[in-house]
């Protein structure tokens, strides 16, 4: 029964721990994608404003990323958000490992818990003989309780370690969507630079035809 109840206290520890840490105001806080996208429209990308964003959340931190390569192709800033993404993935099921395998081992410590106290019990039998039935019956009970706290203990981890799972497959498949609109407003921005940055060439070539031909030096 220790072994049950220590793996029941680190069970009831993991799931308040990642209750509280898998939070969506923690993970994903409200209008940090819009505000992100606002930034680029705007140029406002300076090394401080990434930073801060990338200490934020791991939603910050995917934003971060993308914004780190906003200058290179498409493809290398995607590759950067999948990197990335793996990392935060990890992070994100931090002590579900732990939580899985005591759900599994919980119901099988439970169950040699009940097959020694069996033993002991015939043992017992075999040595002093049967006794008083009631008391052989209670002694089954008592043997069995071991196999029911395990299950009492392998249940809810294996209910919260689906749902965990679940949360953080929610979270990431929202990432990619605010990571997949903030690579569209950097192309947006792209593209309006590229018209702007042609008017001032074409602005430039004009004055420079305007501009008279020196005359040239008479010859003797």
């Amino acid at each position: 029964m220790l072994p049950l109840l220590l793996l029941g206290v680190a069970a009831l520890a993991i799931i308040l721990e990642r209750l509280w840490s898998l939070r969506r105001a923690e993970v994903m806080p409200p209008k940090l994608g819009s505000e992100v996208r606002t930034w680029a429209a705007r140029g406002q990308l300076d090394p401080a404003h990434i930073e801060s964003l990338r200490r934020n959340s791991p939603l910050g931190a995917l934003l971060a990323a993308a914004l780190d390569v906003r200058h290179k192709p498409r493809d290398v800033i995607r590759e950067r958000l999948e990197d990335t993404g793996r990392h935060l993935v990890f992070k994100m099921e931090k002590f579900l490992s732990a939580l899985g395998t005591i759900a599994s081992a919980g119901p099988l410590l439970g169950l040699l818990g009940t097959v020694v106290g069996m033993i002991q019990m015939f043992l017992g039998i075999l040595d002093h003989g049967l006794g008083d039935v009631n008391q052989l019956a209670g002694g089954i009970g008592k043997a069995l309780v071991c196999t029911a706290t395990g299950m009492i203990i392998a249940v809810p981890a294996l209910m919260f370690h689906r749902f965990f799972r679940s949360r953080i497959a929610g979270y990431v498949i929202e990432m990619e969507q605010e990571a997949t609109s903030l690579l569209d407003a950097l192309d947006n921005s792209r593209t309006a630079a590229q018209p702007a940055s042609a008017v001032a060439q074409a602005a430039a070539a004009r004055v420079a035809a305007a501009r008279p031909t020196p005359a040239a030096p008479l010859r003797d």
